[in-house]
């Protein structure tokens, strides 16, 4: 049998063929899957009702890759917490838990670094090392909850990296995720964030998964969007605006747009009226961001202008809010922990 590097990365039906190559019954695949995904264990020893034999095969065929903790910090006022995970490889990400009224929320990562080249996110300012894998998006949630003693009620692929530049992992992630045997999250609690890969939506919308789709807009414009963020060059905004319809059409989830407002560069008056008339008919959200500042950029707001901006928006019949401040005193913006850590 070839070797399997990352157990944690395997999906229920994989696990089942892998069990049955090493000559086991199928029944012991199930078992192993709730030791990773219901107990969580952190090795093949504390799987005490399999076979000691069968642990040790396990142990042979199998890694079990966990994340280490390389840094943790804890915001004083509002109780976000922003972790910093070493990988197996030496690379690192970041995740924030976020505490809302509905619940505790996790913001994970789905590359080390991203490749987009927005020019206002600290994330591809570090480079773009390489996807991760299922187990490595899955033990952000793991490893978090497990070092927090918190129970999280919601993901948002929203981290560090493009969600759909690694679509085949992120879907298998989901797919364990959701999983009835494992965790059991249903996808109507995960909101999956894109700079707008066109292709990758509608193969999204095929999958009929259920869950948010939120679009990183920050302009109506060609010209600005495509200045601000490159993929724009690619996939210009009517494209976009026509995958996002169409993922509606078929899957009857609301897009929710992200807005990062920087002063100067897409915040008058008239660039609300065009995002307005962008979403008009669209059951749509606008989530107004005040840009968050790097050293590499001039790039700034504020909350005063962000809530005249959404003012604007709700006038004209948009659905806008501006989203809430959380983790300000502990750099909880994504990317930036992660290149200070590593410079």
């Amino acid at each position: 049998m070839t070797r399997i590097t990352d157990i944690l990365s395997l999906s229920l039906d994989d696990l089942k063929s892998a069990v049955s190559a090493l000559g086991e019954k199928p029944f012991r695949a199930a078992q192993i899957y709730s030791w990773l995904h219901r107990k969580r264990v952190c090795g093949f020893d504390e799987m005490t009702d399999l076979p000691a034999a069968l642990r040790e095969k396990l142990s042979e065929e199998f890694s079990f890759e966990r994340l280490k903790p390389a840094r943790v910090l804890e915001s004083k006022t509002d109780g976000t917490v922003k972790v910093l995970y070493e990988l197996c490889d030496g690379n690192h990400i970041e995740t924030v838990l976020m505490s809302y009224e509905h619940g505790d929320s996790l913001c994970v990562s789905t590359q080390a670094g991203c490749r987009m080249g927005c020019r206002f996110c600290a994330s591809t300012i570090a480079g773009f090392k390489r996807n991760l894998t299922p187990n490595e998006i899955l033990g952000q949630l793991y490893e978090t909850e497990r070092l927090t003693g918190r129970k999280v009620s919601s993901i948002v692929l929203m981290g560090i990296g493009e969600p759909l530049d690694n679509f085949d992992n992120v879907v298998k992630f989901l797919g364990i995720l959701s999983n009835p045997e494992g965790t059991n999250m249903s996808l109507r609690h995960v909101s999956l964030s894109t700079c707008g890969l066109v292709d990758r939506i509608y193969d999204l919308e095929k999958l009929d998964l259920g869950l948010t789709l939120s679009i990183s807009l920050h302009s109506p414009y060609d010209e600005k969007r495509s200045k601000l963020m490159p993929i724009n060059r690619r996939y210009h905004i009517p494209e976009l605006m026509a995958a996002c319809r169409s993922y509606f059409s078929k899957t009857g989830r609301r897009i929710s747009f992200e807005y990062a407002l920087i002063e100067g560069e897409n915040d008058s008056e008239e660039d609300a009226k065009a995002l307005a008339g962008l979403v008009s008919g669209m059951p749509s959200h606008i989530n107004i961001i005040p840009v968050n500042k790097i050293k590499e950029r001039s790039y700034r707001s504020d909350r005063r202008s962000a809530q005249r901006f959404c003012k604007i928006l709700c006038g004209l019949g948009a659905n806008a809010t501006v989203r809430r401040t959380l983790g300000a005193d502990i750099n909880a913006a994504c990317g930036q922990l992660r290149r200070e850590y590593e410079e």
